[in-house]
């Protein structure tokens, strides 16, 4: 009999359930206090199914190679057609019409083989830069980019016929020495390699077993010989690594001129905040401040005095005068930070204002989409705007200027283009004191650019261009 107490474990009503621990007496048993927890996320399924997608990997390495049998033979035909049409050209001249639609056809079989790469191996070799041949080189193919392709047919011909050669003769003698119980009795023995001759049994087993491990290691000798169509891909029709290291290079060296750029653009722009509130703002409020004190002690000394009181009015109206002087020059600072127009109504009538407060004459001509850009973007053109027809006003000498605002295509993407130009002496370069190296450290910030074109006599343009960024929360 059992105690009503004891329930088996895991039974309804018993709670977690208790894994059974072993004790030292034999065929005893207690229950465990800690429960039995699930196997944790990550364990052996998701192992196994990390391990099957490794090995499908592998085997559309093979796949690639297989296919390799068709790429390298036509390769090889348009190597063939090219060196005819090479011959041809110097022979009667007529070869030039054989000549460029090979170079041409390799082209394009080397466009197909990074894609394929691509596809089989999951790696992306990159792209040759744009070719900055003149245009009849280009059409005629013997510019660097499509004479490296042609190169690289030549090689892919030979080594791929080989690799894929090698890889269907293994893979298709692998599956017949695996599937050998199945029909080796019958056939009464095999010929493995097309050179050995086995019947016994003991041979059999061993060709079956040789079978079993080309099968199996297929996958690896496949990763090895793809592994060399990769480096002549790379190496010919892919990115060059070189050229790559080189722009990392330069890009490493313009990130860090332009991050010590903004820090001391940063650091200016707080300087200028600072000695601004310091020198009005905070002088008026101090003045508020004696005013004050001053009619409050007037008032102290003779409360029911018609002279005091007249005395304590006028300190009064000076102390207010002082205050909205004091409102109106933290508004120009807070202007100078970021403008009112230019968070409501967007860039067009914040450079519009811009213009309309120059003491210079200036147009606006606005090329700009529909809807708002960026606030960043959009912030630094303005300032940039500013700055650049404050200099018109101080420096220029000018009795007109325009802005130009629009948007241009570049080669990372969209830019915003501005251009401020005026009539004035010209003569303007960046670091001479005009202003234009905060203009180009704002810029530069932000990957912008900066040209300024001023001869002497007769005008500046300024042209600024700044990356389009996808518009931010506000």
């Amino acid at each position: 009999m059992s105690s009503p107490s004891m329930q088996a474990p895991g039974a309804p009503g018993s709670g977690p359930a208790r894994m059974p621990r072993l004790v030292s007496g034999p065929g005893d048993t207690v229950e465990d206090d800690a429960p039995a927890l699930p196997a944790p996320p990550g364990g052996p399924p998701a192992r196994t199914e990390r391990r099957t997608a490794r090995l499908l990997d592998h085997w559309w390495t093979v796949c690639y190679l297989v296919t390799s049998l068709f790429t390298a033979v036509a390769a090889l035909a348009l190597t063939g057609l090219a060196i005819g049409g090479f011959f041809g050209v110097l022979g009667a001249g007529v070869g030039v019409l054989v000549l460029v639609p090979a170079i041409w056809g390799a082209y394009g079989l080397s466009v197909l083989e990074r894609h394929r790469i691509a596809a089989f191996l999951g790696l992306d070799i990159g792209e040759r830069a744009p070719s900055t041949a003149p245009g009849w080189r280009r059409a005629l193919g013997l510019d660097e980019r499509r004479l490296r392709a042609l190169g690289w047919v030549g090689l892919h011909g030979l080594w791929g016929l080989v690799a894929a050669g090698l890889t269907l003769t293994l893979l298709v003698q692998g599956v017949l020495l695996a599937t050998l119980p199945l029909w080796g009795p019958v056939a009464g023995g095999v010929t493995v390699l097309g050179a050995l001759r086995v019947e016994s049994f003991l041979g059999m087993t061993l060709a079956w077993l040789v079978g079993i491990v080309l099968v199996l290691g297929m996958p690896w000798v496949a990763r090895g010989l793809a592994s060399v169509d990769v480096v002549l891909a790379r190496w010919l029709v892919g990115e060059d690594a070189q050229a790559q290291l080189r722009r990392m290079s330069e890009r490493v060296d313009t990130l860090t001129t332009s991050r010590e750029d903004t820090l001391d653009s940063v650091e200016a722009e707080r300087r200028r905040i600072e000695r601004d509130l310091h020198d009005g703002p905070q002088q008026r409020l101090v003045s508020v401040a004696m005013t004050l004190g001053l009619a409050r002690d007037a008032l102290d000394r003779n409360p029911d005095d018609r002279e005091a009181a007249r005395q304590v009015r006028e300190l009064l109206d000076e102390a207010h005068a002082s205050s909205k002087e004091a409102i109106t020059e933290m508004r120009q600072v807070a202007r100078g930070i970021v403008p009112p127009i230019l968070t409501d109504r967007g860039l067009d009538a914040a450079v519009s204002a811009l213009a309309a407060r120059s003491p210079v004459p200036v147009t606006v001509s606005s090329r700009l989409p529909a809807g708002r850009l960026d606030p960043t973007t959009e912030a630094i053109a303005y300032f940039s705007v500013s700055e650049a027809l404050t200099n018109v006003a101080k420096h220029a000498r000018a009795t007109r200027a325009g802005v130009e605002l629009g948007t241009a295509r570049g080669l990372t993407g969209d830019l915003l283009a501005i251009t401020v130009t005026d009539d004035g002496a010209g003569g303007a370069i960046v670091g001479g004191g005009s202003g234009l190296t905060g203009l180009r450290q704002r810029v530069g910030a932000v990957d912008g650019e900066l040209h300024v074109h001023s001869p002497v006599g007769t005008g500046t343009t300024v042209a600024i261009t700044l990356p389009l960024r996808t518009r931010g929360p506000r």
